[in-house]
């Protein structure tokens, strides 16, 4: 080591630097020449997918990003399909804005939850403040999907209606959007408006069943499973099998194939099959009070 002029060592280190200086800023150049690549690039993309009848988006975050696209777009009706029974508190929350700029804007909003909602105070008073923005609000037994409808111009559907979170579908098909708006008016007209009492889930027809006893039926026969009719109707598999275990017992049946028969035969089901395997037995004598259906009178199948 020996001393030198500043000049010269100073020379040299400033040298240094700003060669290192230059090649950094070579390095932020390229670095925005390919930002902006990728940009047009994405940007390309998502003008491509918009002009698909289809497109497929992948997780939560992108689900959530589209649907708060579309809702600040959306000009005339917003429609959905609200299953699952309770909402979570960060649904509820993060709902909120996106509902009262649609409010801000005179957007028409109608939303079916599940009766089952009824167990949960918060989704109720979440429920009750969307009618009180001005919000159309029913619900019905079970619902067949989550789904949201835009305009009657773009709908967002779970590719998986048992996990959402996995991934959407989002339709703009003129054919597809009018089935599914004609799928949403039928649910609609069989919903009951939100109240501030129990009454509507608790509520039976002309035969003695509620609309979740209804479900549980139509569920069952279409070969659901306890934990599938359950998450259905958004209740627990506990509650779910004590609906299935009291209809059983209401139709005298010791199996469920039994229990499918006799609720067909007192049109307690959509369709009543023609014959039935008990009637290979041969009928037996009944009266109006040998019964074992409450509500319905003089229409006792033969035991099996």
């Amino acid at each position: 080591m020996h001393a030198v002029s500043p000049d010269v060592a100073l020379q040299a280190l400033l040298a240094r630097q700003e060669s290192a200086l230059l090649a950094r800023q070579r390095e932020i150049a390229e670095t925005r020449v390919e930002v902006a690549r990728l940009s047009e690039e994405f940007a390309a993309t998502r003008s491509r997918r918009r002009h698909n009848e289809i497109e497929q988006l992948e997780g939560l975050d992108q689900i959530r990003d589209r649907i708060s696209e579309l809702t600040l777009g959306c000009e005339r009706s917003l429609v959905a399909f609200a299953p699952g029974g309770h909402q979570t508190s960060d649904n509820r929350e993060a709902s909120r804005p996106l509902t009262e700029s649609l409010r801000d804007r005179g957007v028409m909003v109608r939303t079916v939850y599940l009766d089952s909602i009824y167990n949960d105070p918060a989704t109720v008073e979440h429920a009750r403040w969307l009618v009180e923005l001005g919000n159309d609000v029913r619900t019905v037994a079970w619902l067949p999907s989550r789904m949201i409808i835009f305009d009657e111009e773009a709908a967002i559907l779970p590719m998986d209606p048992d996990n959402s979170g996995d991934g959407a579908l989002l339709f703009r098909g003129r054919g597809v959007l009018a089935g599914l708006s004609e799928l949403f008016r039928l649910v609609w007209e069989r919903a009951q408006p939100i109240t501030n009492a129990r009454r509507q889930r608790t509520s039976t027809d002309d035969l003695g069943l509620t609309g979740q006893e209804k479900a549980v039926l139509r569920l069952l026969g279409e070969g659901f499973t306890d934990e599938g009719v359950a998450r259905k109707l958004g209740v627990s598999v506990r509650t779910g099998r004590r609906i299935t275990a009291d209809l059983m017992g209401r139709l005298g049946a010791k199996s469920r194939f039994q229990a499918g028969l006799r609720a067909a035969r007192l049109g307690w089901l959509d369709e009543i099959p023609d014959t039935d395997p008990c009637d290979r037995l041969g009928p037996t004598p009944a009266t109006a009070a040998d019964s074992p259906v409450r509500g319905v009178a003089g229409r006792r199948l033969a035991d099996c």
